[in-house]
């Protein structure tokens, strides 16, 4: 190896750009040892110093252990490529049939999408993936997914609002306090995450980003006003999931029964572990108010088993309403 040759990129390319071409040219030299090093720049469509560079950096590179014998040899000595030690990479990347039937599936579940913008490039995958598998994809026509639309109306209408920058009114479901509340939003993005869509845009009522699930919107006009967000107001960061609570934020351990394990999969449950023939589940709690319904709703189905002071305020409750019945709580066996 020369002693000035550099691992670093020629030209600033992006990083996934060179690493498809590593990818691809580590098989492709390993089947043609000894082979002139101009022509394989050419034939890989970059310069002798850029391949020299790609080199330099697969011998640094390897499996775990970065012991010599684990690391990728690369010698151009006098302008002719050799490389060993990789046979781990030595063979170019294929799908294997269960793979590519899941993603056949997947892309034409994709087209399925309403609102899908980058329609014609799903096409053109999908057709080069039909013509790679042949007869072997032929059991992925016999498999169809079900997408949960939310209402193909509401999501049509908040569309065109979001595409001509429209004002929208929506009549809209706080499943958190059983209220029906009317608002304007400003749209700012609609996304699918978590198998639901959801609008988020400026609420003018609570005058800050709101994110609304559209099975939960009743009603949505898109009215004559413009749309008119914020200069400082930011989209929401999804990176560590729809829900990404803090350490700090108060939170709950519910017990739940088999009959109330629904809840598991409705709200945004962490740490969901079987204990017997029960859930245990943490839920982070925020306004308390709405969590307390949940557990009166539950009635005998769930349990608290922390905080305390959550059991208090639930039993407390529940006495309230026993009281407002005219049935005596004292009467009443304590189910949570």
């Amino acid at each position: 190896m020369s002693e000035s040759t550099t691992p670093m990129p020629i030209s600033g390319e992006a990083a996934t750009t060179r690493l498809a071409r590593l990818l691809t040219m580590v098989p492709w030299l390993m089947g043609r040892q000894g082979i002139d090093i101009e022509q394989a720049a050419r034939t890989l469509g970059v310069s002798r110093k850029q391949i020299e560079a790609d080199l330099a950096l697969l011998f640094v590179c390897g499996t775990p252990g970065h012991m010599p014998d684990d690391l990728i040899e690369a010698e151009w000595e006098e302008g002719y490529v050799y490389v060993r030690n990789a046979d781990t990479i030595a063979k170019p990347l294929r799908f294997t049939r269960d793979e590519a039937l899941a993603l056949t599936v997947g892309l034409r579940t994709l087209l399925d999408v309403p609102g899908l913008t980058e329609r014609d490039a799903v096409d053109r995958a999908l057709a080069k993936l039909v013509e790679a598998t042949g007869e072997s994809g032929d059991p992925s026509n016999r498999v169809r997914v079900s997408l949960e639309r939310d209402g193909d109306e509401v999501l049509r209408l908040l569309r065109e609002a979001l595409d001509a920058s429209r004002r929208v009114h929506l009549r809209y479901v706080v499943p958190s306090r059983d209220e029906m509340t009317e608002r304007d939003v400003d749209p700012m993005r609609l996304l699918n995450t978590e198998g639901h869509w959801y609008l988020e845009g400026w609420c003018h009522r609570a005058q800050d980003v709101r994110m609304f699930r559209l099975d939960r919107v009743e009603s949505v006009e898109v009215l004559d006003a413009a749309a008119t967000v914020p200069t400082d107001a930011a989209t929401t960061d999804l990176s560590r999931g729809f829900f990404a609570p803090n350490d700090s934020d108060p939170s709950a351990r519910i017990r739940l029964a088999h009959e109330a394990a629904w809840v598991a999969d409705y709200y945004p449950c962490h740490d969901v572990e079987r204990s017997g023939e029960y859930l245990d589940v943490t839920l982070y709690v925020g306004d308390g108010r709405w969590l307390r319904r949940l557990l009166l709703q539950l009635g005998g189905a769930a349990r608290v088993l922390r905080p305390a002071s959550l059991t208090d305020d639930v039993a407390d409750e529940a006495r309230r309403a026993l009281e407002a019945y005219g049935v005596d709580p004292s009467q009443t066996a304590r189910a949570l």
